[in-house]
């Protein structure tokens, strides 16, 4: 039943990554499983088979996510802006609480111990990236046709490596940063025209594709194992500041979300009450997902 529930909340984080402005540290965080995800990363090799029970069920979902939700982001970007994207607002606050609760036991763990200005400062930085960050986003482009060769491989190597990067970390949305960088309709196009071509036994393409995706893929892990060295040594360190600075990233999440996609830009009142209405459901099951972790 556990592992059931991982590939669940691995579809969610999934499908964060892919739209930008929704950070997949971000929903992890919020469901709960964000320190325990870090973990499992960091003590791969000390912990292989402890480890491997989190992430290989995080990672299968994920892949369903990634893979199925690619080919309705267009549509419901196009159609739904303003639904889909209070869908994941409200997914997202959904775990504040339970964020909370988690800064609140860090404190009390030390005698006297209250909300401090470091943990004020922190809150406040992180904040302030998480609006700001937005606010850098260019023109995406036209989508790049990619050939094989070292100089893409290396280019595609480190826009995984920096994409994964941000993909940890609570707040930062790697599909955003993609497509302030130019790469992000590319990448896209890559992987869904990968599962295209599969369905259409069209191996040329697959083949060609898949050496394209290779070096992002190595990136991306590499990127991970990174990223989340040295965010387990903040949660070791430094708990109470980290979780402060991830909940101003948090907060900042719905501007960076509804700015992304232009979702405020000529919605309707039914629409708008859909989403509501969605946002309240996303966030009652990112409560229920993160109370069950914290059980």
């Amino acid at each position: 039943m556990n592992a059931v529930l991982n590939i669940l909340r691995g579809i969610v984080i999934g499908i964060a990554n892919v739209i930008p402005g929704v950070s997949g540290g971000t929903m992890a965080v919020s469901m709960g499983i964000y320190d325990k995800l870090i973990s499992a990363v960091t003590g791969l090799f000390k912990h292989f088979k402890q480890s491997m029970k989190l992430l290989i069920p995080l990672g299968i979902g994920m892949v369903i996510g990634i893979v199925g939700f690619g080919f309705l982001l267009e549509y419901l970007l196009a159609n739904h802006v303003l639904a889909t994207c209070l869908t994941f607002v409200g997914l997202i606050l959904g775990g504040l609480p339970i964020l909370w609760l988690s800064l609140r036991k860090n404190l009390k763990k030390t005698p006297g111990r209250r909300i401090g200005v470091g943990e004020v400062i922190s809150f406040l930085v992180l904040l302030a990236i998480g609006i700001g960050l937005p606010l850098l986003q260019g023109s995406e482009g036209a989508i790049k046709t990619l050939s094989v060769d070292f100089g893409t491989v290396i280019l595609l190597f480190l826009l995984g490596l920096i994409a994964s990067a941000t993909m940890v970390i609570p707040g930062v949305s790697g599909s955003m940063v993609l497509m302030v960088l130019g790469y992000y309709s590319t990448i896209l196009s890559l992987v869904t025209g990968t599962v295209t071509m599969l369905k259409d036994l069209d191996f040329g393409g697959v083949i060609h594709n898949c050496l394209l995706l290779a070096p992002f893929a190595i990136g991306v892990v590499l990127g991970i194992f990174l990223i989340a060295k040295i965010i387990e040594y903040l949660f070791n360190r430094f708990p109470c500041q980290t979780y402060a600075a991830i909940i101003g990233l948090i907060v900042s999440s719905p501007f960076a979300i509804l700015y992304s996609a232009d979702a405020l830009s000529g919605f309707s009142v039914p629409e708008l009450i859909i989403g509501l209405v969605l946002a309240a459901l996303g966030a009652w099951i990112t409560w229920l997902m993160g109370s069950k972790e914290e059980g």
